[in-house]
């Protein structure tokens, strides 16, 4: 079939009562600006939830993330780069957060991974995000994939979408939506699958309007109802 943006709007609008509900349930990215004011701590508190929430029910994760932030000292980059094994051993021992060995040593190693981008651009990590055009947001699942600590496949995209920058999520529903459309035959895993799925995502972000995350939704919505 033809993917065009009228369709699929017209799809998922038959899924509410108004105009209202539908644009209500949409998910928002951030502004640049707002993705600026960002410390840098939150972008390392957000990475280590996302690795924490892989694999398991998120739920159980957001539960304990109060106990996280006060466990790790809100996550500032320049002393969560020093963690070492001793530090990781003694977390080990705190009932009061997920223990997993393999998970808490991705935090200083994610750390350091943005003070070297910090370094390397003359700037946060935040702006180097916030800059980041979302006409390629693959590069930059790729880039923190590639330099970041457990952040390949969905991860990197789980990552961005809770500090709120504009990407697409690679659910199952969307990949249906996309194979349906035959922008791929499955699960894109490939950087030329991949790149045709962006530039699908591309194409509607430009005649509709709407950021990744919203077409994104739309997507899920336009195969399960319920999503």
């Amino acid at each position: 079939m033809n993917l065009t943006y009228q369709w699929l709007h017209d799809t998922v609008r038959e899924r509410f009562d108004s105009d209202e509900a539908m644009e209500a349930f949409l998910p928002q990215a951030l502004a640049a600006d707002e993705l600026k004011r960002k410390g840098d701590d939150r972008y390392l508190s957000a990475m280590t939830r996302r690795v924490f929430q892989a694999g398991v029910q998120h739920s159980v994760v957001d539960a304990k993330w109060p106990d996280f932030e006060q466990a790790f000292s809100g996550f500032m980059p320049e002393a969560m780069a020093l963690l070492d094994e001793a530090d990781i051993e003694g977390h080990m021992q705190n009932q009061r957060i997920v223990r997993d060995r393999a998970k808490l040593r991705s935090i200083p190693r994610n750390a350091r991974f943005i003070l070297d981008v910090r370094q390397e651009r003359g700037g946060s990590f935040a702006a180097f995000i916030a800059d980041w055009p979302a006409a390629d947001i693959i590069g930059l699942w790729r880039l923190l994939a590639k330099r970041g600590a457990r952040l390949g496949g969905r991860s990197a995209a789980g990552f961005l979408r809770l500090v709120g920058k504009d990407t697409f999520l690679l659910t199952s529903d969307v990949v249906a939506r996309l194979a349906a459309a035959g922008v791929v035959a499955r699960e894109p895993t490939s950087q030329r699958d991949l790149q045709a799925v962006q530039d699908a995502f591309n194409a509607l972000r430009q005649s509709s309007g709407r950021p990744l995350c919203q077409l994104s939704a739309m997507f899920a919505l336009s195969i399960h109802p319920a999503w």
